[in-house]
């Protein structure tokens, strides 16, 4: 059996096939493929810039602050349409008691109409304005329901919030040494079956140029049918790993990086979750070891995560 077929029989694809990054983006030697919170370096430039902002995968993936920003934003310039709208109806479209006058008269008035909250003290008092409110309060009914499923949307979409340790360790492990990172379940949710999956990839001289490698890494444990703990996820550096034999000086001259995968069911929703993230060689600590991550509370007697140690490594118990 050649050394190809060993490894392969060892758990270790020596593949080189670039996992769906592309050959341009596997053979750029500067760029990180998975950044730490998931996301790949890629940029897309959309034809349509607007369409892209107003799609559906975006109103459920941007940031909280974005989305409450553009729902504020549309809700004030769709009233300030209307009330141009209504000022060009004409000085009597508009009749009532109110301190304010012209065009915050309309635009106030907008906002009881697009709201549906109907005080009474404005009321329309042509027929283009009253028009204008029919109009309006059908925009102000749709609106107010593609917020409403969208923002639920949001809040219902199952995604897992797994923490990674904020470095990995090169740690003696049964005589030997290891690959090794912390995980933790974010969230008081329950994630079951999780399933890690870990890629190293890296450059290797290939005759007169450097090829970016892949490696699938076997795991001590590849799989927990329960996560209510914190899992340290272990690869044994045996005499068949990519990382045997190499020191810390060979890793960061390769560019190494270890590419994670996890995948699990959130017990809540019943969906199938995953979350990525990466570590390169510079968030390594060789020859560290993680602090103890468990202890006993004093009064249940039930074990107890202190996360003030989740990331710390070589500190005293």
């Amino acid at each position: 059996m050649d050394r190809e077929a060993e490894t392969i029989s060892a758990g270790i694809d020596t593949d080189s096939r670039d996992l769906g990054f592309g050959s341009v983006l596997s053979g750029e030697r500067a760029l990180r493929l998975l950044n730490r919170d998931g996301s790949f370096n890629v940029r897309r430039h959309k034809a349509s810039p607007i369409g892209y902002l107003f799609s559906f995968h975006s109103l459920l993936t941007m940031p909280g602050w974005a989305f409450l920003t553009m729902v504020v934003a549309i809700y004030l310039v769709l009233n300030t349409l209307f009330a141009c709208a209504y000022l060009l109806c004409g000085p009597g479209a508009l009749q009532g008691a109110s301190s304010f006058s012209g065009f915050w008269q309309a635009f106030f008035f907008s906002i009881d109409t697009f709201s549906t909250i109907g005080y009474g003290n404005i009321v329309p008092n042509s027929f283009g304005a009253n028009m204008l409110v029919t109009i309006e309060a059908v925009v102000g009914l749709l609106s107010f329901a593609l917020a409403t499923g969208v923002v639920f949307a949001r809040f219902a979409r199952p995604v897992a919030n797994v923490i990674y340790s904020k470095k990995a360790v090169i740690a003696p492990y049964r005589g030997i040494s290891s690959f090794q990172f912390r995980i933790i379940n974010g969230r008081d949710n329950q994630l079951i079956d999780l399933y890690a999956r870990l890629i190293l990839t890296r450059f290797e001289d290939n005759g007169e140029s450097r090829e970016r490698k892949y490696y699938q890494l076997p795991l001590e444990r590849t799989h927990v049918a329960f996560f209510p703990l914190a899992w340290t996820i272990v690869h044994p550096i045996q005499e068949t790993s990519p990382l045997f034999g190499w020191d810390e000086a060979q890793l960061r001259a390769s560019r190494a990086e270890f590419l994670i995968l996890l995948t699990g069911i959130d017990e809540t929703f019943a969906q199938n979750v995953n979350s990525r993230s990466s570590y390169a060689a510079d968030e390594i600590v060789w020859g560290g070891k993680f602090a103890k991550l468990f202890q006993e509370h004093e009064k249940e007697g039930v074990p107890t995560i202190d996360m003030k140690k989740f990331d710390c490594i070589d500190c005293p118990e």
